[in-house]
């Protein structure tokens, strides 16, 4: 029998929660459509207005706010657009901030003329003057997309303070909140829009919601077309298993605040471990607020790819903050936006904590890390030898 496997990757998705499943397994049961009129479908239309009110729960507001989508990609595709409205003067230009998730930097509906980066400082976060400077540029209104947590290196962005400044310069603001669901309060951003996906809370793949903290925004033109499903705004028939466990995972989400301090004391003694280990690690983001449950960091001269390869062989789950294409890795844009060197770059793990991590758990991926990087670089040397 194999030894249990450490995951710390819960950034990447976070396993199946309990009630998920089970409130899966029972929509799986409801043989109506949403749609029809009948007690069947009455039936299958309750509960996904049961999640869709858990779901609004979790954000502070209300229930017609909620759109569900089948990701946070096709959220970000759907309000990533110039038909985004609140009535007022048509959008023309969207500002991202470098160290945007690509569905966000890929996946609008923007003409590239009209699209420009704001540039983040070293410590992760979004430069604030930059952004101040841009607004101040003729060319007509502005739409800002910022993500409230970086999927990388888990710091989190001032989105109050960057919605202030451009609501001041008459814009709208979008917050990709799929990181920050459930391990930071969202209430209070300030985001005209934002939008969430399940699995990242213990949910299921294949279900997201696009929210409107707005409630004069309005799309003219869904982006999947149909039947006039979801307000008009996403057309198919609902995937009412996969909303269900959207719901109870919102719900459960709620309550998950006293387990991000516990996170937190896990993350900082990890850290610590590291460093301790290994004098010359960078930890990145580090002067910087972080989600409680994250961290990113390279030992030097130790490839990320080669990395993972030997931790996963060692049992371990993480993720690295390079991203493989065609066989090549190239350094995150996330941390080349930061400044980071490309050599150290190449080297980032991504360490991402949740509700099943437990101290000896980061224990043994210590002693893995170490185990690994030692042979990593005696094989180097006598490479190069």
């Amino acid at each position: 029998m194999s030894p249990q496997r450490i995951y710390l990757d819960y950034n990447a998705t976070a396993p199946l929660l309990p009630a998920a499943r089970d409130a899966m397994i029972a929509a799986l049961g409801l043989a109506g459509n949403a749609s029809s009129i009948h007690a069947e479908g009455r039936a299958a239309r309750q509960a996904l207005e049961a999640a869709r009110s858990s779901v609004a729960d979790l954000l502070g507001l209300g229930i017609r706010d909620i759109t569900f989508t089948s990701g946070g990609t096709e959220a970000a595709n759907l309000v990533l657009t110039p038909s985004l409205s609140d009535g007022g003067a048509p959008l023309a230009r969207l500002f991202v901030s470098a160290g945007e998730h690509p569905c966000v930097l890929q996946g609008h509906r923007f003409p590239p003329e009209a699209v420009s980066t704001v540039p983040l400082q070293p410590n992760g976060c979004i430069d604030l003057a930059a952004l101040e400077g841009l607004l101040g540029q003729p060319g007509g209104r502005v739409l800002l997309a910022l993500q409230a947590a970086n999927n990388e290196t888990g710091v989190l962005q001032p989105v109050a303070e960057a919605a202030a400044l451009v609501h001041a310069a008459g814009g709208l603001l979008v917050c990709d909140a799929v990181q920050a669901a459930g391990r930071i309060d969202l209430r209070g951003l300030g985001a005209d829009a934002l939008f969430i996906s399940a699995h990242k809370i213990g949910g299921p793949k294949g279900a997201a919601a696009l929210a409107f903290g707005n409630p004069r925004l309005h799309i003219t033109g869904a982006l999947v077309r149909g039947g006039g499903q979801e307000k008009g705004l996403r057309g198919g028939t609902e995937n009412v298993a996969a909303i269900a466990g959207f719901g109870a995972a919102a719900k459960a989400a709620v309550a998950f605040a006293s387990e991000m301090e516990r996170l937190a004391v896990l993350r900082d003694a990890l850290e610590g471990q590291v460093t301790a280990r290994f004098p010359d690690a960078v930890v990145f983001g580090q002067g910087a607020s972080r989600l409680a449950q994250t961290s990113a960091f390279a030992v030097p001269d130790v490839p990320a790819e080669t990395l993972l390869i030997a931790l996963d062989l060692g049992g371990v789950a993480v993720s690295s903050g390079a991203a493989c294409s065609s066989g090549k890795v190239q350094p995150s844009h996330v941390l080349r936006a930061m400044g980071v060197a490309p050599e150290l770059a190449k080297g980032a793990l991504r360490i991402s904590l949740g509700a099943g991590t437990q101290a000896s758990d980061l224990e043994i991926f210590c002693g893995q890390l170490e185990k690994s990087v030692r042979n990593i670089r005696s094989r180097s040397v006598k490479t190069a030898a």
